[in-house]
């Protein structure tokens, strides 16, 4: 009684939050990081890699590589997707006129996506060891151009790398060793008036930013609100470490750096930071151990701190601190639109906080599949982690959330010991997929039946757990093996299962049921109850979440 007072407690603190309206302000959002994991052997080589830039809309991911069939020392390469919800391709050379025999780098796409800012060692017509250039096309499916030096006041007889542009084009960040810094290498900002004006004199982060270190491998946030750099100063964990300065507005100063703590940061060398185009992951290189290479790309979750009291809890205290400083800027509750914030405390904080109060309580298992490689599934939920049989092919990143697992239909699935018997109360069960075929299972039981699996004929989406007296299979109208991301879902309240697609409720019982069958076995990814032939699933799985309750998506 206590436990469902509480809750409808919070879902009158819910309503009463989203009817309040107040004034104006601005803020960062207070967030931290996950553990990192490699890319894989799609991006990284056995040589150096690096990650240079997402575009702004998710479909293109340029990387620095001494890969081989590169031109010179260092090339820039570009990874594609037709849409955000594929897999992303082989990363492609990009050729002449952007690649030399030297060393090219660090390249920046605007946000208009017609413009390629990138660094170049010795390329004619520069004005010092390393320039500064830029490349253009007409249009997001030509060619680039001829690119352009930036000109001598931008470049310098110093060495000038890694140019990095706001999404307003109006501020240029770069590194440099040339006069008038305060350490090895520093990093400067050139702005102009409007994008038809030329860069004006660049100016230095100063000592706020800055130290008698080496300051570079920099990248700036969508909203131009955080400035991610690598660093050797005291204070770090390794070589170089990852730091971050942030900003209330784009007007303000940026304030003192802070480190990316012992998660992201190892004792060896990581630097050269990137942000995805939706801005929920931090992308670096690192030459840390298990890589593939000398540097390898490495990514890192950016995740918001919804447990505002820290207490070890999310709840209605968090909710009630949201409350009390609704309408202000106080970064400490400034968490939405994730990861950044937008400067007031308004409903989008209350988005984020909800997500994280209802989604995730009473969640018994959590199977990210952001793996990178190896036979362990985790589940950070309960830390009930399963083992990964067959040879399936981790993803990093070509998951909906993250990284998924790409089973082949053959052999491959997941086995976790039991989290549950169906009989014993209600629970819920969730799981992002793409790909199978009629007759497969998404999710079975091993002395049980399937879950979550797909009819023999339509591939529609359908369940075989069953009453514990009269009734049969719940089978829904909705096709799940179109090739196209899914979020499919069970729901048991004790009383009616229902079956859920993208959201939507695609089947329900017609009458009330008295309970659903025994059973006590472990449970399968990618597989039927009994590991028959034709019941592997031959797709992506990701994001698996298990409830020890009902839970309405």
């Amino acid at each position: 009684m206590k436990q469902k007072s509480n809750y409808r407690f919070k879902l009158v603190l819910v309503g009463i939050v989203f009817v309040i309206v107040f004034g104006d302000g601005h803020a960062e959002a207070d967030f931290t990081f996950g553990e990192p994991i490699n890319l894989g052997p799609v991006f990284n080589s056995s040589s150096t890699d690096f990650p240079d830039c997402f575009s702004a809309d998710g479909l293109e991911m340029y990387l620095s590589s001494r890969k081989a069939g590169g031109y010179g020392y260092g090339d820039i390469w570009v990874s594609r997707r037709p849409t955000t919800d594929e897999d992303w391709g082989t990363p492609e050379h990009l050729g002449s006129p952007i690649n030399t025999g030297n060393n090219d780098y660090v390249s920046h796409i605007s946000a208009d996506g017609l413009e390629l800012y990138f660094t170049t060692y010795n390329r004619s017509g520069g004005y010092g060891e390393y320039d500064m250039w830029m490349t253009t096309r007409t249009t997001k499916d030509d060619p680039w151009e001829e690119p352009m030096n930036l000109g001598p006041v931008v470049n310098s007889q110093s060495q000038d790398t890694g140019p990095k542009i706001c999404s307003d084009e109006l501020e240029l960040y770069f590194s440099s060793n040339r006069p008038g810094g305060h350490g090895i290498d520093d990093i400067w900002v050139s702005r102009r008036a409007t994008k038809n004006d030329p860069w004006g004199e660049p100016e230095n982060l100063g000592l706020t930013v800055n130290s008698p270190s080496s300051d570079w491998g920099h990248s700036i946030s969508p909203d131009g609100l955080a400035l991610y750099f690598s660093s050797n100063r005291p204070g770090g964990f390794g070589d170089d470490d990852l730091w971050v300065t942030t900003r209330p507005t784009t007007s303000d100063p940026w304030r003192p750096p802070f480190n990316l703590g012992s998660v992201v940061n190892s004792s060896y060398a990581d630097y050269a930071t990137c942000i995805s185009s939706d801005g929920y992951t931090l992308l670096f290189g690192s030459n840390r151990p298990d890589g593939c290479g000398e540097f390898d790309i490495w990514q890192t979750p950016i995740i918001p701190i919804v447990d505002l009291n820290r207490d070890g809890i999310v709840d209605a205290i968090d909710m009630g601190i949201v409350v009390e400083n609704w309408g202000t800027d106080e970064p400490l509750c400034d968490i939405g639109p994730m990861p950044w914030g937008d400067g007031i405390v308004d409903v989008e904080d209350l988005k984020v906080l909800a997500e994280y109060l209802f989604g995730d309580m009473e969640c018994i298992a959590h199977f990210k599949l952001d793996e990178t490689k190896g036979t362990i599934a985790n589940d950070s939920a309960r830390n009930r982690d399963g083992t990964v049989h067959g040879n399936p092919q981790w993803k990093p990143i070509g998951g909906v959330i993250g990284g998924a697992l790409q089973l082949d239909g053959i052999d491959d699935y997941i086995r976790i010991r039991s989290l549950l018997n169906p009989a014993k109360g209600a629970f819920s069960i969730f799981a992002w997929i793409k790909g199978g075929a009629p007759g497969q299972a998404i999710l079975s039981q091993a002395d049980g039946v399937n879950w979550l699996c797909t009819d023999s004929v339509e591939g529609s989406l359908m369940t075989e757990l069953k009453p514990a007296g009269r009734g049969g299979i719940l089978l829904s109208q909705t096709c799940i093996t179109d090739s196209d991301w899914h979020r499919i879902g069970f729901v048991w309240d004790e009383s009616h299962r229902y079956l859920y697609v993208d959201g939507s409720e695609v089947a329900k019982d017609t009458a009330s049921l008295s309970g659903l069958e025994d059973a006590y076995g472990g449970l399968y990814f990618g597989t039927g109850s009994t590991l028959a032939l034709g019941s592997f699933f031959s797709g992506l799985i990701d994001d698996v979440r298990i409830y020890n309750r009902a839970v309405r998506p």
